[in-house]
This record gives C-alpha cells, sequence and structure tokens, in this order.
C-alpha cells in the first residue's frame, strides 16, 4: 500500500505533518541532545562524506572530542559502518545517536545533512553552528521534482546555521548569500580563498591557501574543494594553521571515496561511490590523465530519477573505452528497465552492445568481466556503491561489498594466471 501512495505526485507534501511530529516526538524523547553540542552540517548534492570526514579528522587532530555522522559510518572515537542506504537517518535514529555521541563527551557533531532530511523535520530542533554548501547538481529530482526546490530545500539548512561557507563556484551560492546570517565562499575560479599552486596526482592533491600547505590523500579535483570548505571550517573555529594541515593532511581515506584496490595486479582499480551525473563527471576528469584504457563498471538504483539514467550511460561512454551496465539498488523496479536507460544513453554516444557495450545485470559477473578485461596498464572503475554494504533487490537487501568482492575477484584472477605476477 505504501509504495502505491509513493506514487502519487503529491505524497511527499501528504506525509509532511507525520514527518513534523516524528521530528518532535525525537527531539523530546532524547531531551533535545544536539543541545550544547558545537554542529557542523554539511549539505550539497556531492562531496559532503569527504568534507564531513576531512573536519572531524582535523577536529580530532586539534585534540577536540568530535562525533561523526555520514553515509559511511557514525561515532565519536570507534565508528561503526552505516548499514542503511541513507545518508542522514530518520529522526528518531538521529537523535538516539546524537544522544549517544553526546553521552562520550563530544564537543563537536559533524552531520552530514540532505535535502530529504532538511525537509522531512529530521534535523528540527538542531543547532548548526557552521552550515558547508559543497555543490548542487541534477539529483533527487525524482523527490523534489525540480532543481529550485531542491536547492530550496537544502536552503534551509543555510537560514538556519549562524555562519555559512559556500562553494563561489556554484551557481547556487548566489541564492545560499542571500538567506545567509553571515558567510563566506571558497572556489577555485572564485570566491574569498582560492588556492594557489594546485597539483594534482593519482595519490591526492596539494595546494597553498592562506599560508596554509594542504595536501589530501584522496585525489581528484573535487578534493580541492572538499578540503577548501574542511580549511575554513577550521579557520572559523580558531584552529592553528598546524592542526589544520595536520588534520587534513593525515586523513588516509575515505571508505567508497576513489578508493584504488591494490591486490598486485598490473592494472589500476578504483572503486567509488559516483552516481550522479556531475559525480561521474568528476571521477572521469581526476582520471583524465590515465594512458591505458579505461573500463566502467556502473548501473543504477531502482524508485530513484530515472532521468539521470540516460545521462550517466552517455557519460559512462564518452569517458571508457568499455562500458558494462549493471544492477545497482534496482529494489522493486525491473533491473532490465533501469539498465535500458543507460544502454540507451551509452549508445547515444556511440557505444555498440556486444562490443565496447556490455549489459550483465549480476554485478558481480559485472565486476569480473571488466577485470579480466583489463591489460597491463589499463584503468578499471567500479562506480555507484563505494561503501555499500548490501545490495537491495525485490526480495530485499543481499550482502554485497564493491570493495571486498573486487580484492576477492583480483586474488583468484591472479592465482589463476602466475605470469601476471612477473
Amino acid at each position: 500500500m505504501k509504495k502505491l501512495l509513493e506514487k502519487l505526485p503529491f505524497y511527499n507534501q501528504l506525509v509532511l505533518p507525520y514527518h513534523f511530529s516524528q521530528g518532535v516526538v525525537a527531539e523530546l524523547k532524547y531531551h533535545f541532545p544536539a543541545k550544547n553540542l558545537r554542529v557542523i552540517g554539511v549539505t550539497g548534492t556531492n562531496g559532503k562524506t569527504t568534507t564531513c570526514f576531512m573536519i572531524w579528522n582535523m577536529l580530532r587532530a586539534a585534540g577536540y572530542k568530535t562525533g561523526l555522522m555520514t553515509t559511511v559510518a557514525y561515532g565519536v572515537d570507534k565508528l561503526k559502518p552505516e548499514l542503511g542506504h541513507m545518508t542522514t537517518v530518520d529522526a528518531v535514529t538521529l537523535n538516539r545517536r546524537i544522544s549517544d555521541i553526546k553521552k562520550q563527551g563530544a564537543e563537536f557533531l559533524v552531520l552530514e545533512v540532505t535535502s530529504h532530511a532538511l525537509v522531512e523535520y529530521r534535523t528540527l530542533g538542531i543547532p548548526f553552528e557552521i552550515a558547508v554548501f559543497t555543490n548542487l547538481t541534477h539529483e533527487h529530482l525524482d523527490y523534489h521534482k525540480t532543481i529550485e526546490k531542491y536547492r530550496d530545500a537544502k536552503g534551509k539548512l543555510f537560514k538556519k546555521a549562524k555562519y555559512s561557507i559556500l562553494n563561489a563556484d556554484d551557481s547556487a551560492t548566489k541564492f545560499y548569500k542571500k538567506i545567509s546570517q553571515e558567510f563566506t565562499t571558497y572556489g577555485i575560479k572564485n570566491g574569498d580563498h582560492r588556492p594557489e599552486n594546485i597539483k594534482l596526482t593519482v595519490s591526492g592533491v596539494k595546494y597553498s591557501i592562506d599560508g596554509l600547505n594542504i595536501e589530501t590523500k584522496i585525489p581528484g579535483e573535487f578534493n580541492v574543494y572538499n578540503s577548501l570548505a574542511a580549511v575554513l571550517v577550521g579557520q572559523k573555529l580558531g584552529l592553528t594553521n598546524s592542526q589544520i594541515e595536520t588534520g587534513i593532511n593525515s586523513l588516509d581515506s575515505v571508505e567508497g571515496r576513489m578508493n584504488v584496490i591494490d591486490e598486485g595486479q598490473p592494472f589500476t582499480v578504483i572503486v567509488d561511490y559516483a552516481h550522479a551525473p556531475d559525480a561521474l563527471e568528476q571521477v572521469f576528469a581526476s582520471v583524465r590523465g590515465h594512458k591505458g584504457k579505461v573500463i566502467s563498471v556502473h548501473g543504477g538504483a531502482g524508485r530513484r530519477d530515472p532521468s539521470t539514467r540516460p545521462i550517466r550511460g552517455e557519460i559512462l561512454a564518452k569517458n571508457s573505452d568499455l562500458v558494462i551496465i549493471t544492477e545497482d539498488d534496482s529494489r522493486d523496479e525491473d533491473p532490465e528497465v533501469i539498465a535500458q536507460g543507460f544502454i540507451d544513453g551509452a549508445e547515444k554516444a556511440g557505444k555498440v552492445l556486444g562490443k565496447d557495450l556490455i549489459k550483465e545485470l549480476d554485478r558481480k559477473k559485472a565486476i569480473e568481466i571488466a577485470l579480466k578485461s583489463a591489460k597491463p596498464g589499463d584503468l578499471v572503475l567500479i562506480l555507484g556503491k563505494g561503501h555499500e554494504k548490501t545490495i537491495l533487490r525485490a526480495d530485499g537487501p543481499h550482502d554485497f561489498e564493491d570493495i571486498k568482492v573486487t580484492r576477492n575477484l583480483l586474488k583468484t584472477i591472479l592465482a589463476d594466471t602466475p605470469q601476471s605476477h612477473q
């Protein structure tokens, strides 16, 4: 019945009173747990999780007990994996976890905030000291219907926060400036704070800004933006240059974000969570200097904005020598129908099904095909699920981890081909 109701065009508005009441009850049940915590909220289409981890690591390196709640993990000192496929959890779970984080003595909380959470009052009652905006691109329009409503939903965070840190290279910042109480901006091309001497490598990014020398261990130009936002948070909180540099530089990785999987194979394998068009573009941009062939594995989730499927298929085709379309969280939608959207986009860009475009709906088999197709010097990109521990099908969740599956397949392939060790 719920699934039928969700298909009504006005369903999201219909259930807002329920979400509001759930938010109020959750706050009351856990006695407004975020009160007296210094809360930093991070929102945007892409980059939220990595930015949160950078801020969390920076504060911890500076000696502050800091809680973290993201798509990937939550906790204080020992993080627990986030097993649900939801970035900002429901109001009851959110407030319970904040209560636990507070009991562990945390002074700060770094919280990844989605547009859904803001619209559905999951963050009701949370006092945001700082709000960070990463970017706004085409995503979640199945829920918000228009990019303007999506933008406005995220704007609720900047209205609430005492201070906002905004990406000046994103057009939505013009709108967020108008509604923010106080703000500063950052960017590569625009903004109050812009980096100099940017160096992009396969192992990370380097640049200087405001007298700091920043170096990340996570590659991609997008991590210039993510780390810039973290730097400005550190500066606003009064951290020293040394504390900011150490905190960002010492973050080794974020699970499912540009993770290089190395089992001794003679080609490169990267697992990344990218699933929105802009995120895919950013991943490909970060590996553009790669000299070998590029093999991509990707699929789309069911009951999510279908209009992005051909767009993503076209992006994959334009940037890959071989594209393998596979399953993602199909839920109760036909995986064949989902895949066809990607195939249509890839074929539009010139790929030929059965030649340089393959459909394999078993995700494990799709990854295996990609790995076995790779030659020395090639690059395999496994995109879309990143850190996730399950895959959601019509009959429910099934255990599946891209990183673990990829490692095991590589070990088997290498064991069966001794010459690859030579």
